[in-house]
């Protein structure tokens, strides 16, 4: 409770410091960016080498996989029902199958189950949220908007082979059997500990509300599979499977994560619902702090 509680206050220095003119509005950007190409790196190279490798993990792989293509048919039959309009669809399956696994789901996990378990959060996050953000949310934002870039084969998987956090667990399977200079080990050991202040400042800078006058059925709809639907399924379809442990564990609580960030980032730049979007995601994140409590109570 001590490390959610931290999280909170880190949430809350971050909505602080927007009214301390010294922090500019691109301070996320580049917290964000020491996150992305430092502090995330660094647990990497630090988490993975402590994973056994087994047929455990191909269920943190797996379950984002499966739960995109669950969310992508259900957004499309929700759509045909309500009447989305084109935009407010792609936003949504564009947004909606990708959880916030690594800027939040590292934190809330670590702050509930501790460090143990955050090698199959690594997995979870690399193996599906990324690639998936990577390759699923760059060709919908590609299609839906006509003033994104085309997606190729060659610019994904640039942007694959070029991302800091994939290098890392590239470097740290490879490393898996060999100890550290123990130089290295404090520094990424030091390094690491600074991305979940440094990602919850970051998050409580950029939190928005404003609803407006727009429809709150995809709204509603959007925060109701992520935060709810999502993890009931991965739950039940384990568990129905007879499947358990911590990576069991780390699959439900990382497909209960709220909308991520990054997605949401793609579908404003390609014009798709930005208002919306940014509710999804500031909402999304924000109702986490009350549902996530919740699962790992389910979880325990």
């Amino acid at each position: 409770m001590d490390n959610f509680l931290l999280i909170l206050l880190y949430l809350a220095i971050g909505v602080g410091i927007r009214f301390i003119p010294k922090f500019s509005q691109d301070t996320p950007a580049v917290l964000n960016a020491f996150v992305l190409y430092i502090a995330l790196p660094a647990l990497i190279l630090q988490k993975i080498p402590a994973l056994t490798l087994s047929s455990a993990l191909l269920i943190p792989a797996v379950t984002p996989w499966v739960l995109l293509l669950i969310v992508v048919a259900l957004v499309l039959l929700l759509s045909k029902i309500f009447q989305w309009s084109r935009d407010v669809t792609a936003a949504l399956l564009i947004v909606l199958p990708l959880g916030n696994t690594s800027f939040l789901g590292f934190p809330m996990i670590e702050a509930f189950f501790g460090g143990d378990h955050l090698p199959y959060a690594l997995i979870y996050d690399q193996a599906g949220s990324f690639v998936a953000l990577a390759t699923y949310s760059t060709i919908l934002a590609a299609a839906f908007s006509p003033s994104a870039e085309k997606a190729t084969v060659k610019s994904i998987s640039l942007k694959i082979l070029t991302f800091p956090p994939f290098l890392a667990l590239v470097a740290a399977l490879l490393l898996k059997n060999t100890p550290y200079p123990s130089f290295f080990q404090a520094l990424i050991d030091n390094l690491a500990q600074t991305l979940v202040p440094l990602i919850m400042v970051a998050v409580g800078f950029t939190l928005r509300f404003s609803l407006g006058g727009e429809r709150l059925s995809p709204l509603v709809s959007g925060i109701s599979i992520k935060l709810i639907l999502m993890p009931l399924l991965a739950y039940a379809v384990c568990y129905a499977l007879g499947l358990e442990g911590k990576a069991v564990t780390v699959s439900v609580f990382e497909a209960a994560m709220p909308p991520m960030i990054s997605a949401g980032a793609i579908a404003i730049m390609a014009g798709l619902a930005p208002r919306m979007v940014g509710n999804l995601v500031g909402f999304g994140l924000l109702l986490s702090f009350v549902t996530l409590p919740i699962w790992y109570w389910v979880l325990s």
